[in-house]
């Protein structure tokens, strides 16, 4: 309870703080902010933190569930779609749909996923965030994802852009580069400073979540936006964390896999709907209402695993 306590008093008080920044500061600071974690904070914080991760058991898994997560969510919102259109006798504008399967599907992993974890689980078990994370939330995002997007904008889409960006992905070769510095030893004092800069960029990252929610102005959607975050943040961590123990994934291990599922939708999910010509407003919606619904879900999932 009193990690719990100090982690909302760090995601609400960071996160709040960005906001009040992001609507004081010009509109070009959190972009400016989001290349800076993207190119240099968010990396080095992979390479600081995989020195002290444990690699050791079925690590390997923990990108399975994250495509099985993906998937699932994926497929439980196309049958939500053809149970509505079928009670209602309406059809879905096809930019909704995907928009809507994309929220349901692809989760808020890094910058905040890693965070939450750090907060609550330690570094000793950090490197099972890594894995879902970027082998699976980013392919699944900017692969998966992009394709479903093409398919509901009518098969619009440059896949080569889509290859390139994965290729150039700077966490992707600063957790293939973090895995073979792991165990060179360094002076104390870069180690030292390695770690500070890492959880500098953990605040910054959750400062920046605040600045881009002080620009979202959109909240309509709401029905929509909540069943695809009941889709994400409640009944695929609960079919998925369920089977855990038959993996032989229990403790902390299983509260990393479950946390990270349970995860609000991603910035990707906006990124690719503008992108695509998706419903933007639906993204909008659950991205924002998907951060502020985690602060009742959070204590669920600690508490059942």
């Amino acid at each position: 309870m009193t990690n719990l306590i100090e982690l909302y008093v760090k995601l609400v008080g960071l996160a709040l703080f960005g906001f009040i920044l992001g609507r004081k500061l010009p509109a070009t600071v959190p972009t400016r902010v989001g290349q800076f974690l993207f190119w240099v904070g968010v990396p080095i914080s992979i390479v600081a933190f995989l020195r002290k991760a444990d690699l050791s058991g079925q690590i390997w898994i923990a990108p399975v569930f994250a495509y099985l997560a993906i998937f699932l969510g994926a497929f439980l919102a196309w049958l939500g779609i053809k149970g509505q259109v079928f009670w209602t006798k309406n059809s879905i504008e096809q930019q909704t749909q995907g928009s809507f399967i994309l929220a349901a599907m692809v989760g808020n992993t890094g910058y905040l996923g890693y965070p939450i974890v750090l907060a609550m689980v330690g570094k000793e078990y950090f490197a099972w965030a890594l894995f879902y994370d970027l082998l699976g939330t980013v392919f699944g995002a900017y692969g998966l994802g992009v394709v479903l997007a093409a398919r509901f904008n009518g098969g619009i889409g440059n896949y080569q852009t889509v290859f390139k960006a994965l290729c150039i992905n700077p966490a992707l070769w600063s957790f293939a580069f973090g895995l073979l510095f792991r165990q060179q030893s360094i002076p104390n004092l870069l180690e030292s400073c390695l770690e500070v800069f890492a959880w500098t960029a953990v605040a910054l990252s959750l400062m920046l979540i605040g600045m881009r929610l002080s620009k979202l102005n959109s909240w309509g959607s709401v029905p929509q936006a909540t069943a695809s975050l009941g889709i994400k943040m409640l009944i695929v961590p609960l079919i998925l964390g369920s089977t855990l123990p038959i993996f032989g994934l229990t403790g902390e291990v299983a509260q990393v896999i479950v946390l990270q599922m349970a995860m609000p939708p991603a910035f990707a999910t906006l990124v690719i709907a503008e992108t695509y010509g998706l419903d933007r407003e639906l993204a909008v919606t659950a991205l924002a209402s998907g951060s502020i619904v985690l602060l009742a879900t959070l204590p669920i999932w600690l508490w059942l695993f």
